[in-house]
């Protein structure tokens, strides 16, 4: 035996008690999780929302992943000051605390109901979501890590426009589970993003349905692009369905407003670049999508995920 390479006879045993020990810890920090939900369920929402974000700005400098975070800040905010960085991550933490609470609260939260005036939540675009849904032909939706941008397949029902949103379950399978059901509860047809998800979102497309898809996260075998002058992968899947089913791509994002208000935005729709031969060039056109988001992320930096790994480098 060379090192420590296991004989032949324990490599089975030990992993699968690797395996074991690791759905040990998935089934603790999901319990956790339920109980600390739990607890929050039974203060007022606002209460609740407000305690979480509190709780989250004390906690969140003590994981790794906010240093990820301020290393991030710094080289996409080389002018700032220590103190704006350090800000902006703590705003971060907040916003992302009050997106976890707010699944147990969206049935409070979202309170729009179309053509009556706003209460928590207003939306920029209502002509937008009518005239997508009255449109017999797929369109594609896109947004990012920003806000509560759960709340757009929200508002995407409240006006019946049906949207299969893309989205990544969580790593952990009770959490997973516990997601899904929440949102499949309050968001319409969900897909989760594992092997085979394109071909499925090409099926909606290929029948006149819409589609939602996160473009904001790394992709390994994605288009070079830059996201705040900083190489990264984009994840080329929406303009190549985009190019494929030559249908309509817009732009929606979610606005966190004080007093635990919300403003989401569906933008009218992009033209994506074409290349020599009429067709939508694929490179740039992820670099027209980061440009986008990037745009969004400038205008409120404390609402988007900054401890994402997005950057190549």
């Amino acid at each position: 035996m060379k090192g420590d390479r296991l004989p032949a006879f324990l490599r089975p045993l030990v992993y699968k008690s690797a395996g074991a020990l690791k759905q040990a810890e998935y089934w603790t920090t999901a319990r956790l999780a339920m109980a600390v939900l739990w607890g929050l369920r039974k203060l007022p929402a606002d209460k609740a929302l407000d305690f979480a974000d509190r709780t989250a700005r004390r906690l969140g400098p003590k994981f790794g992943r906010h240093r990820v975070a301020v290393n991030n800040l710094k080289r996409a905010y080389p002018e700032k000051s220590k103190a704006e960085i350090q800000a902006i991550a703590s705003d971060m933490w907040g916003n992302m605390a009050r997106l976890a609470a707010e699944y147990i609260f969206l049935d409070q939260i979202f309170d729009h109901e179309p053509g009556k005036a706003p209460q928590r939540v207003e939306v920029i675009g209502e002509e937008i979501f009518l005239r997508i849904r009255d449109e017999k032909r797929p369109h594609i939706i896109f947004t990012a890590h920003s806000g509560n941008f759960e709340l757009l397949p929200v508002a995407a029902m409240a006006y019946d426009l049906p949207v299969t949103a893309l989205f990544r379950a969580p790593n952990n399978p009770y959490m997973a589970e516990y997601v899904f059901k929440t949102r499949r509860d309050t968001m319409g047809e969900l897909l989760a993003s594992r092997a085979g998800a394109a071909f499925a979102l090409a099926r909606v497309l290929d029948r006149g349905g819409n589609i939602g898809v996160l473009v904001d996260q790394k992709f390994h075998k994605g288009q070079k692009t830059t996201f705040f002058g900083r190489e990264c992968r984009t994840n080329p899947l929406v303009p190549k369905l985009a190019r494929q089913f030559e249908c309509d791509v817009y732009p929606a994002r979610s606005i966190r407003l004080p007093g635990n208000k919300f403003r989401l935005e569906l933008q009218d729709k992009i033209e994506f670049p074409r290349n020599a031969s009429g067709a939508i060039d694929i490179h740039a056109s992820c670099q027209m999508m980061n440009d986008i988001v990037e745009g969004w992320v400038r205008e409120h930096p404390g609402q988007w995920m900054w401890f994402h790994k997005r950057w190549s480098d």
